[in-house]
């Protein structure tokens, strides 16, 4: 049973966003059912970046940006037991956000931010963007990477217990909010509670009520071999919308 894909207006708030930024865009149904796929996203970052020079580009943030919800985010930048490693951290679907590499300029820990995403026109241009304003990171051990990445190969990527901490924002509730998508929303939170370190953690940012987001986590993370345990907090509203966060850590199974 489909608990939180319904089409109505306040459930495709992220495509009726894209729709109303994109100007040449087909009718907002058929962007619904396309937001799982790479030629969709690699046509908007296209359109929605043409005629403009480099010097102007400005990073397209989904809901809202880094400066909301940081207070969610650096607390959980910890230093794995190896004290000497820097703590991995994944942008999943950055777009071209400016999330990683905010997280990247002002965590107070090292960390290894890489920012990835199914678009390589969306990497690229983060790519040289980042280039061109030179981020200056709080730590001077940190790193800054960008990545092409179809995020349903994750594994392949990423070994096991490697990460520390992924962050999606939108990721997911593109995903799910598309017709093929909902099975590889699925597929991708079981492989990121697998590259995941036992004391790591998943966070989804998404204006999903928890009635129905919290009963997704719970099922989906029951049927894969790493189990999980699932909570969230209210982020807050922000033009109207309230938004959560969700996060969802590992834990051996008795």
């Amino acid at each position: 049973m489909l608990l939180f894909h319904r089409l109505n207006p306040r459930r495709c708030r992220l495509a009726l966003d894209v729709a109303r930024r994109w100007h040449q865009t087909s009718l907002t149904t058929e962007l619904i059912q396309n937001m799982d796929k790479k030629a969709t996203w690699d046509r908007f970052y296209i359109e929605t970046n043409n005629h403009q020079s480099p010097e102007k580009f400005k990073n397209f943030e989904w809901f809202f940006g880094f400066d909301s919800v940081q207070g969610f985010v650096l607390p959980l930048l910890k230093h794995p037991t190896d004290s000497d490693s820097l703590v991995n951290v994944l942008d999943m679907g950055c777009g071209t956000s400016a999330m990683g590499p905010c997280i990247y300029r002002q965590s107070p820990v090292a960390v290894m931010v890489t920012c990835a995403d199914i678009s390589p026109v969306a990497v690229e241009l983060m790519e040289e963007h980042t280039k061109r304003t030179q981020i200056t990171p709080q730590n001077p051990l940190s790193r800054l990477r960008f990545l092409e990445l179809d995020c349903t190969r994750l594994h392949e990527h990423f070994g096991p217990a490697s990460l520390d901490l992924i962050v999606d924002k939108g990721t997911t509730d593109a995903l799910l909010r598309s017709q093929e998508g909902q099975a590889k929303a699925g597929e991708i939170l079981r492989q990121c509670l697998g590259t995941l370190r036992g004391a790591g953690s998943l966070v989804q940012f998404s204006d999903e009520d928890p009635d129905a987001r919290m009963l997704w986590l719970e099922r989906e993370t029951l049927t894969g071999e790493v189990k999980a345990d699932v909570g969230f907090q209210e982020v807050g509203v922000l033009r109207g919308v309230c938004y959560y966060c969700y996060q969802v850590t590992p834990h051996t199974a008795p």
